[in-house]
């Protein structure tokens, strides 16, 4: 058995071993994104952007909830640890600013507030990999759409005042930035998606927008998500809103080679889930033991479906049954244990582990929450008749 079929094997064992039911005020579970464990041995933790503008914190093994932050304060959009530290987490808000907690802290108070400029409402946002930079993308407001920058070296316990931008990029996209992705080792790189189908990809170490604008790709669709991949994450692939899969290799960019790998019109045509059907795409998964790109889609009735990307096309790896009752929303991937988190419609928070057995008593909670809360959530639209090719 090859490595990538080993993994691919672990992949479609995964079994729910936690589940954390949902609190008195169910909402959608938006973005989640686990800590680093503080020290060996440690529990990681789990932050939790909900649709009700709130912040929810768990412990990473027992899903045990432990705070939660904001609740009114606008629609957040994503939630980052900070890669050198377990205990601050990050949140855009369309308000117009970026808040830091410290989970230590018993405080609601942010220990710090990246504030925008006066229009700004913010839908996208990512901490770079040495924490040195904060960056944020916003709806278009008027003719105007920004990628905003501030330096966020100096977070302490009683830092609390407000740090104006660095700076923006103003000119490379003309719509929403839907994404905003930094590469997991090269601090100077970030990717951005947007409605208007671009992704593009900069180094910030440039002195200004042109200069720093390295590659720009067309999706020919809304970006609905993002990421880097392959070797030396010299790959970034995207998703679009109707389900469209894009993939391209930034190491092609000074050769005679093409840059993309794949695209795919509609992932629900080519990728065959039995007689589950694939409704919709969540995101992407790099794994670097298989060296191997995956996406992670789904069913309205929360069944999980695992596809394995290669340059030849999609195939299903597994299809994961029995947690979600309703539209997975998000999910953090852990190579650490090779764990993965998942949020969905029905308010649950569930931890899949390899072949594990639950360890829960509770029962399955059948909800979907009324679609009041849809109004200020985008949805994924199922009912989109399939684009031909």
């Amino acid at each position: 058995m090859t490595a990538v079929e080993k993994v691919e094997q672990q992949l479609a064992g995964l079994r729910i071993i936690r589940r954390c039911l949902p609190s008195e005020e169910p909402t959608y579970l938006l973005d989640i994104h686990t800590s680093r464990a503080a020290q060996p041995g440690g529990s990681p933790l789990v932050a939790v952007s909900c649709s009700n503008e709130s912040l929810r914190v768990f412990d990473g093994d027992t899903l045990r909830f432990l705070r939660e932050y904001g609740g009114r304060g606008g629609v957040l959009a994503g939630v980052r640890f900070a890669h050198g530290s377990d205990s601050l987490v990050f949140s855009a808000c369309s308000q117009g600013t970026v808040k830091c907690w410290d989970v230590r802290s018993a405080t609601q108070k942010p220990v710090q507030v990246f504030s925008g400029y006066a229009s700004n409402v913010f839908i996208s946002f990512d901490v770079s990999c040495s924490d040195l930079i904060v960056c944020a993308g916003t709806e278009k407001v008027e003719k105007d759409t920004f990628l905003v920058f501030w330096d966020a070296r100096g977070i302490t316990d009683c830092a609390s005042a407000t740090k104006e931008p660095l700076g923006v990029y103003s000119e490379s996209h003309n719509d929403d930035i839907t994404k905003i992705c930094f590469h997991p080792v090269e601090p100077n790189l970030v990717v951005s998606g947007s409605t208007d189908g671009l992704v593009n990809v900069f180094d910030i170490n440039k002195d200004n927008e042109d200069d720093a604008l390295i590659a720009t790709c067309n999706s020919d669709s809304s970006v609905s998500s993002l990421g880097w991949a392959g070797e030396d994450y010299k790959q970034v692939y995207c998703m679009t809103h109707d389900e469209g899969f894009c993939w391209w290799d930034m190491a092609q960019l000074d050769t005679e080679e093409p840059i993309t790998l794949l695209h795919v019109l509609d992932v629900r045509e080519s990728v065959c889930a039995e007689n589950h059907g694939l409704h919709y795409l969540v995101g992407g998964l790099y794994h670097e033991k298989a060296e191997k790109l995956f996406l992670v889609g789904g069913t309205s009735t929360g069944d999980i479906h695992l596809i394995s990307c290669s340059t030849e096309g999609l195939s299903l790896v597994g299809t994961l049954c029995g947690g979600h009752s309703a539209t997975v929303r998000s999910f953090c991937w852990s190579p650490t244990d090779e764990s993965l988190l998942t949020g969905g419609e029905d308010a649950q928070l569930l931890l899949w582990k390899p072949g594990a057995v639950e360890r829960s008593l509770t029962k399955k909670a059948s909800l979907k929450i009324s679609s009041s809360v849809q109004k200020r959530v985008r949805v994924h639209n199922t009912s989109l008749k399939s684009r031909k090719k």
